[in-house]
């Protein structure tokens, strides 16, 4: 039964075109086969649609946004991001009432993962610790569950709508916890791990926190010395990176390195030991060097077609150039979403005093990941 129906032969028709790889887009591009056209737009939030589902993840601002749009124009392939499914311990209580002076920002904080919302809401945990179908179980286990369940729904309302075949969310690493979590509650999905040097995220991430403090009208709060060195650097980036001061206060580059540090050795190894071969790990740095073959590994990872017109398409679809108005890499605009595009930038803008702080916080996990710590 799904929604007080009895599982009629559009289920039994998706379960058997989704064993073909290219079944649904075949139908959904002919109009003919076991399903109408009708049929397919009734399937919309059905989440018992067994479709290959993905994550990718990543530190912020390590190039996921660009892999995800990369993916998503692939003809098979939907990603959207960030669902916030993930991380149980996700609440942000004052982002529930935040006032900006943006709707838009507004719109889209999320004040707690889908997870936390489940897991942690009393009335939902009382119910299920009492009613009739499943007193005396263990409410946690069905607390995950239904996480489970309820991000396949959201998953796969989308992906039944779309015409493609498979669906994944940019899941960011907001904790250590993310891929093991991802792991308990979908271990045969796929991840997607797409790993940047830690200083080079720090910079891109300082940059992109100062376009949306609260002075701006985002939710950033930066203190007034930390906004008047943005507004200098701002107002001449030549000028300021000749004067030798850094970009970060020191508690806040500390703070940076040890939750990057942290966070993408944790899903580095839970990675490799939860999925096995159903884990990849991509660098940014060889998708700026070689994107058509690193792309190509990456649908080919997925059970997509990498055909090198495809993959070309996919990746001249969301070139720098494109996502950043026409600018080449290199060409900064520091106040735009896609500022720069380079790797190695920390080189040219960590001070001496940064380069020290940083290998002090994550070092061992530089070495660890594969990156040359600053002190060799």
């Amino acid at each position: 039964m799904s929604g007080g129906r009895p599982v009629s032969r559009i289920a039994r028709g998706v379960k058997t075109v989704m064993r073909d790889p290219k079944a649904v887009s075949r139908l959904w591009r002919r109009g003919r086969g076991a399903l109408s056209a009708k049929e397919l737009a009734g399937l919309r939030g059905m989440s018992w649609i067994d479709a290959p589902i993905f994550f990718v993840v990543g530190f912020p601002k390590s190039g996921t946004t660009w892999l995800m749009e990369t993916l998503d124009a692939h003809p098979e392939v939907l990603c959207r991001g960030e669902g916030r499914f993930f991380d149980r311990e996700m609440r942000r209580e004052h982002f529930k009432d935040m006032e900006t002076s943006k709707e838009t920002t507004r719109q889209k904080l999320q004040p707690s993962s889908l997870y936390n919302a489940l897991a942690g809401d009393e009335y939902l945990r009382m119910w299920v610790e009492r009613s009739v179908w499943s007193r005396g179980d263990d409410a946690d286990e069905h607390l995950k569950n239904l996480t489970r369940l309820a991000t396949e729904y959201f998953l796969t309302a989308k992906l039944s709508a779309s015409g493609k075949r498979m669906v994944g969310d940019k899941t960011p690493l907001s904790s250590d916890a993310v891929v093991a979590e991802i792991s308990g509650l979908f271990p045969d999905a796929k991840v997607v791990h797409l790993v940047r040097d830690g200083r080079d995220a720090a910079v891109s991430l300082i940059h992109h926190n100062w376009k949306r403090t609260t002075d701006r009208g985002g939710v950033r709060r930066f203190a007034p010395d930390e906004l008047e060195k943005r507004d200098r650097y701002w107002q001449d980036p030549a000028a300021f990176g000749a004067s030798g001061k850094s970009l970060f206060t020191e508690k806040r580059l500390r703070h940076m390195a040890g939750i990057w540090g942290s966070r993408v050795t944790a899903a580095s190894r839970d990675g490799r030991r939860m999925f096995g071969e159903n884990y990849a790990e991509v660098r940014y740095e060889d998708l700026l060097e070689r994107p058509e073959e690193e792309f190509g590994r990456v649908f080919a990872f997925l059970g997509a077609g990498a055909d090198p017109k495809t993959v070309s398409r996919c990746v001249e679809a969301t070139s720098f150039e494109r996502r950043s108005g026409g600018r080449r890499r290199g060409e900064e605009d520091a106040k735009s979403g896609v500022r720069k595009g380079v790797a190695g930038d920390w080189k040219g803008v960590f001070t001496e005093r940064d380069r020290t702080i940083f290998d002090e916080e994550a070092g061992p996990a530089l070495a660890e990941i594969g990156y040359e710590r600053s002190d060799g």
